[in-house]
């Protein structure tokens, strides 16, 4: 072979794969929540993850006597319902909340300022008694007030707090926490807000302090870049999709302010696009209802209603989403469990061909994104399932 130009590298090609590996570093992590459980700040107490447990295996056991009943509510192939009924039922009485929120947002609304001091104090006092007690979730946090509001001093205030006394109690900053920082109108918020992270590192003496930003304004779409997480010093850790903020400020009708509306899903693929191989993670949303009544009528019509909004989320690629009730435990991990057990073997078989550098039968013909992506899908169902 004949070189004409030598084994010189273009001008400036080091720093701009240096820049390429920083903004966009691929991979993701080796676990992320299927869900993330929001609880009003007034209403969180060191035994909620536990009550919300007892609640949806309740509902479980009353209203899924068996691997038919799933198999009919949930849209399961008769063949997996008894394993996924059994992976659900275990599951809500070892880990039922995989992420937990407190909420000092719109769950909670504006309070006098001693009445959410309070709170803030009580809320930290149950985590560590949670820690103490090894019944805190694997991520677990808060979501304090939006700047957009106009009393960023509120939401300062909260965080402050509130970390101050978690770490005063349990002697350190226990692992898994995030911050959430709702409303995002201004990209301005983003900085200000990792600022406050660097300083509340430095007064308290721990480190990593990441949050997740909620896109739930169309405003917020025209920011999304790639260069965005880089920007903020890596203390950005995921978006969370908003839906009836979102809706409500397109101007929606209150009937059309659902997950599966077009609205939300070209949000979606815009979050998607933004974030791409930056390490983000993605949450969608969630369902604002919960069973009008405790009959098998109600509790099935809930069940089959966000189900269908969880389906829907994992075939756009959200593998997490917000649950505000307990019932809707029962559905998050039915239609998760289901949507992976269906593929699984298969997605298995055609890894294992490709890796043994033979045909996967059945006409298929995967090119090498396809198998990173079917590896990736078991990896995500590993842990999902574990």
């Amino acid at each position: 072979m004949r070189v004409t130009v030598g084994d010189v590298r273009p001008a400036g090609f080091e720093e701009a794969y240096r820049a390429q590996l920083a903004r966009w570093p691929g991979g993701a992590a080796a676990w992320q929540p299927v869900h993330t459980v929001y609880v009003p700040a007034d209403r969180f107490s060191a035994a909620t993850v536990a009550e919300w447990g007892e609640e949806a295996l309740a509902l479980a056991e009353a209203h899924l006597a068996g691997p038919g009943e799933l198999a009919e509510v949930f849209e399961v192939a008769e063949g997996l319902a008894p394993a996924v009924r059994e992976r659900v039922v275990g599951k809500l009485a070892r880990e039922p909340v995989e992420d937990l929120r407190i909420d000092f947002e719109d769950g909670y609304g504006v309070r006098a300022a001693a009445e959410e001091d309070g709170h803030v104090e009580a809320a930290a006092e149950a985590v560590a008694a949670m820690r103490e007690a090894g019944t805190l979730p694997r991520r677990w946090g808060l979501r304090v007030k939006s700047f957009a509001d106009g009393d960023a001093g509120r939401s300062v205030r909260t965080l402050d707090g509130f970390l101050t006394e978690v770490v005063a109690r349990a002697g350190e900053l226990p692992p898994g926490f995030v911050v959430t920082f709702p409303k995002v109108l201004m990209a301005a918020y983003l900085r200000q807000f990792a600022a406050v992270l660097d300083r509340l590192e430095s007064r308290l003496g721990v480190a990593g302090l990441r949050f997740e930003m909620q896109v739930e304004a169309p405003q917020t779409l025209g920011f999304l870049r790639g260069d965005l997480a880089e920007s903020l010093g890596g203390r950005l850790s995921a978006a969370h999709f908003g839906v009836f903020d979102h809706t409500a400020a397109l101007g929606l009708p209150p009937q059309e302010q659902r997950l599966d509306h077009p609205a939300c899903d070209h949000a979606r693929h815009v979050m998607q696009v933004a974030f791409a191989g930056t390490g983000v993670e993605l949450s969608d949303g969630s369902l604002a209802a919960a069973p009008a009544s405790g009959s098998a009528a109600d509790v099935r019509a809930l069940w089959r209603r966000h189900a269908g909004l969880v389906r829907h989320s994992l075939r756009h690629g959200f593998h997490q989403g917000w649950d505000m009730h307990p019932s809707h435990l029962v559905s998050r991990f039915a239609t998760v469990y289901a949507f992976h057990l269906a593929t699984y073997d298969d997605y298995r078989a055609r890894v294992r061909a490709w890796e043994e550098r033979r045909g996967a039968g059945g006409g298929v013909m995967d090119e090498p994104a396809t198998v990173r992506t079917l590896a990736a899908a078991l990896r995500r169902a590993d842990a999902a399932l574990s």
